[in-house]
């Protein structure tokens, strides 16, 4: 028995014998046997009745079986690309819970979501698509600030260039990008004074217009900067950031070890963080035969790191070395702390202050840290 042809979802010439008109028409809904068209090109009555009598496709005109085709497979393309956007979304939120030891999700097949935290500032995720940048525009947004790399794109398949083409062709607005790499609080630390203070400079060229801070899920990076909304940023790496602006101190050469011979080392975490689901970011350590050892000489800020060592492929720790406490998940991780025996003790004592949970910036504090800000604004360096 040949199938029936139920949903109507494109205009087409329909069977004389089935409505009352005989021109094009746009079927808009159908309900049991009913069909809802549009009223510029119904008839008076807005409803149309349709014969209970199933239609064959060997009765419909070739066009019509054409266009019914063609939107079959055009609905099972959409539902794929759901389909694997929704696996996409759910493999990056639970990449994102770990990294951030979070509980929140994103939804990427939702569309952009975000919140004003204050007049004239939104934090929310990323555009998607050129429509997204009409939908900002709309809502008064003059500076589109992205925190995305990449990879970050590449993921989801969003394409930059046409978006910040799109946004070129419209008045009032305008595209900034600053990078910082996603789950990585070193990163962050290191890249939050810049996005700051360009993030300062872009709202300033754009006074009385609204800034739309956004990131992937906007609920690591982009709250970080602009530390409002409900997400979960890396405080630790904001509450470093402010110490680096405040205190003096330079980078220390530190090495790490692995004894033995297995055929290959390397370190995750550190300053390069734990990795992206779309990224894999390690450190590859050197075999020195001679020391029988597999080292890793790394100059870093001061600060406390966390570490694991990735021994031919299988993650684990050297229990000989400082150990974390246990997080959420009940992993356990190698931690090194650098410090600077050059640096004063005001500045350790500062430093110290600055990263307990309660710390507090007088406003001397304050007026040191807007004037890095202005500083690192105008020379773009930090």
């Amino acid at each position: 028995m040949a199938s029936t042809i139920g949903v109507l979802g494109c205009k087409a010439p329909l069977l004389q014998d089935r409505v009352c008109i005989s021109r094009t028409i746009e079927c808009l809904s159908v309900r049991e046997n009913r069909v809802c068209f549009a009223k510029r090109f119904c008839a008076p009555t807005p409803l149309a009745r349709i014969s209970t009598r199933s239609v064959h496709r060997d009765q419909l005109h070739p066009l019509q079986t054409t266009q019914i085709n063609a939107m079959g497979e055009n609905a099972e393309k959409k539902t794929e690309e759901k389909t694997e956007t929704e696996a996409k979304t759910a493999e990056y939120s639970a990449s994102m819970q770990q990294a951030m030891g979070t509980t929140l999700e994103y939804r990427h097949e939702l569309g952009m979501n975000y919140a004003h935290v204050l007049t004239d500032l939104i934090v929310g995720s990323c555009l998607q698509t050129p429509a997204d940048a009409d939908k900002l525009k709309d809502a008064g947004v003059g500076v589109i600030f992205c925190l995305q790399q990449d990879p970050d794109l590449a993921y989801f398949g969003v394409d930059l260039p046409a978006i910040q083409a799109h946004v070129k062709e419209l008045d009032g607005i305008d595209h900034y990008r600053c990078q910082i790499r996603d789950f990585d609080p070193y990163d962050l630390r290191m890249r939050l004074p810049v996005a700051v203070a360009q993030l300062h400079n872009a709202i300033e060229a754009h006074k009385g217009k609204t800034a739309y801070v956004h990131c992937t899920a906007g609920l690591g990076r982009a709250p970080g900067v602009a530390k409002v909304r409900r997400c979960h940023p890396k405080l630790e790496s904001i509450k470093a950031a402010t110490a680096d602006l405040l205190t003096e101190g330079s980078k220390q050469v530190v090495d790490l070890k692995w004894e033995g011979g297995p055929k290959h080392v390397e370190i995750a975490g550190l300053d390069v963080g734990w990795g992206q689901v779309y990224l894999q970011t390690r450190l590859p350590m050197e075999y020195r035969q001679s020391e029988n050892q597999w080292i890793l000489r790394r100059e870093l800020p001061v600060g406390r790191y966390e570490y694991k060592f990735v021994v031919d492929g299988v993650w684990m720790t050297n229990p000989e070395l400082p150990l974390s406490q246990p997080n959420r998940e009940g992993q356990v991780n190698n931690v090194i702390e650098v410090t600077d025996t050059a640096q004063s003790g005001a500045s350790k004592q500062l430093r110290e202050q600055l990263m307990q949970e309660d710390a507090d910036l007088t406003s001397e504090h304050r007026a040191k840290i807007r004037a890095k800000l202005e500083e690192i604004a105008n020379s773009g360096q930090w």
